[in-house]
């Protein structure tokens, strides 16, 4: 009783926004679903899940529309179907009303508005012209939205265990640490078994290999505190004389995104489908396989990109083994 009472302010909303988001959802998008998002919530009592199933019937309708020939009233009603697929996920962070089963209704959604908004289009404009580029046009948004959609939940994946990974060589490089040295000076204890001179001469001087020597070996040396100990040379030091440089172009290009919550790769599924469902319907027949083909390929150059850094990012060194506790040897 006490949360439908309660009246929420456009700040509310504006807290419910993600970190950082696509230009086309940052510009063009959110300055209209967050004040309708705003309405929702405190006039309605309209559920995350039922702004989900809104927005789909509102892409069944574009799809129609396109299939129909009617190239702007799709391209319009495409554009309100994704406004209100953005206001569920806002209405369901402000209210705390979001479900696992929504997750799932949301990504669903998607696929199939793009699916059926492809199909339609690709079929009225076949049908008006008989030109078969058309069909090939819908069949490449289709496959080329499935398969990012497909691969994008398997990098995460692979960014998850390359994290496991290294949290748990961190971990064994701790434990590699708090072992003690493994040789000692004198005259052996009660229950040690002396070692043969031959091999005591070996370890002369009790030259023992701390446990830090594979660290060094396998890179996780921290660089910044071991280089320059006792100089005054370490990262502090080092980045001293760089404070007065002004930062690169690409470096202030993406801070200034940042500030403006807009990601760094300009082109993704979001732009993909504003491109073809919105932007190229609204110009006209002349634009529908150009601008889609240049879109699909820029989005196509977008996800090598990604699966690239996610190919360095997976490139690490081998779990390090644990390392047992050893006896110790007497000399």
């Amino acid at each position: 009783m006490l949360e439908r009472m309660r009246a929420y302010s456009l700040d509310d909303v504006h807290a419910t926004r993600k970190r950082k988001d696509s230009w086309w959802t940052v510009f063009l998008v959110d300055p209209v679903a967050c004040r309708l998002t705003l309405l929702v919530a405190n006039h309605t009592s309209i559920t995350p899940n039922g702004l989900t199933r809104f927005s789909l019937i509102l892409g069944m309708c574009s799809a129609i529309c396109f299939a129909s020939g009617r190239l702007v009233a799709g391209a319009l009603l495409f554009y309100v179907s994704f406004m209100v697929d953005c206001m569920d996920g806002k209405i369901a962070r402000l209210k705390g009303t979001g479900t696992a089963f929504g997750l799932w209704l949301d990504y669903v959604g998607d696929r199939i508005r793009v699916v059926c908004c492809a199909a339609g289009l690709a079929s009225g404009q076949y049908v008006a012209t008989g030109d078969v580029s058309y069909i090939l046009l819908g069949a490449g948004v289709a496959v080329l939205d499935l398969f990012r959609y497909v691969n994008a939940p398997q990098m995460k994946r692979v960014r998850e265990v390359v994290k496991e990974n290294r949290l748990g060589r961190l971990t064994s490089v701790e434990s590699v640490e708090s072992v003690e040295p493994v040789v000692t000076v004198g005259p052996p204890r009660l229950g040690e078994t002396p070692v043969a001179a031959g091999h005591a001469g070996h370890l002369r001087h009790a030259e023992v290999i701390t446990p830090r020597e594979p660290l060094r070996a396998a890179g996780f040396e921290n660089r910044g505190e071991n280089r320059g100990e006792g100089r005054g040379e370490g990262r502090a030091g080092r980045q001293g004389p760089r404070k007065g440089r002004r930062p690169k172009l690409p470096r202030r290009f993406g801070r200034l995104l940042a500030r403006h919550r807009v990601r760094t790769h300009l082109i993704s599924g979001i732009e993909f489908h504003a491109a073809v469902f919105v932007v190229a319907p609204l110009i006209g027949t002349v634009a529908l396989v150009p601008l889609a083909v240049a879109a699909g390929v820029l989005l196509l150059l977008n996800e090598v990109v990604l699966i690239y850094r996610m190919w360095l990012f997976a490139r690490v060194v081998p779990v390090l083994p644990l390392v047992e506790k050893a006896p110790r040897v007497s000399v």
